[in-house]
């Protein structure tokens, strides 16, 4: 699946690089050397979004290493092998039907900024 250029265009002021690649009939887009909010160690870092259903969940970011922020996550998933790296993942829903992949992308970013 291609994503629409103007959302993953929207996408780039995130990150150092944005690309994408197909997985087990999935569409991930790699964000590399994404920026991540005030107050997060480290502040930046490699991430992949996936905007469709996974593993229970209706979209997932996952991190490269997990993040440390002022709210202890739940970093559910650990060591989740995609695009032959190791990725981590903590437990936030976002449910946001017909949304951008820049609002996708804000709403599991919020996920370091509120109480779970």
């Amino acid at each position: 699946m291609t994503y629409p250029k103007d959302q993953t265009d929207a996408l780039r002021p995130y990150c150092k690089k944005l690309s994408s690649f197909e997985e087990g009939g999935i569409t991930f887009l790699l964000l590399e050397r994404l920026k991540l909010p005030d107050g997060c160690t480290p502040a930046e870092c490699d991430a992949l979004l996936c905007p469709v259903a996974k593993d229970s969940y209706d979209s997932r970011l996952y991190f490269e290493t997990k993040v440390v922020c002022q709210y202890n996550r739940n970093w559910n998933a650990a060591d989740v092998r995609i695009g032959q790296r190791n990725w981590f993942a903590f437990s936030w829903r976002v449910v946001l039907p017909g949304t951008t992949l820049q609002g996708l992308l804000i709403a599991h970013l919020n996920g370091f900024a509120k109480a779970a």
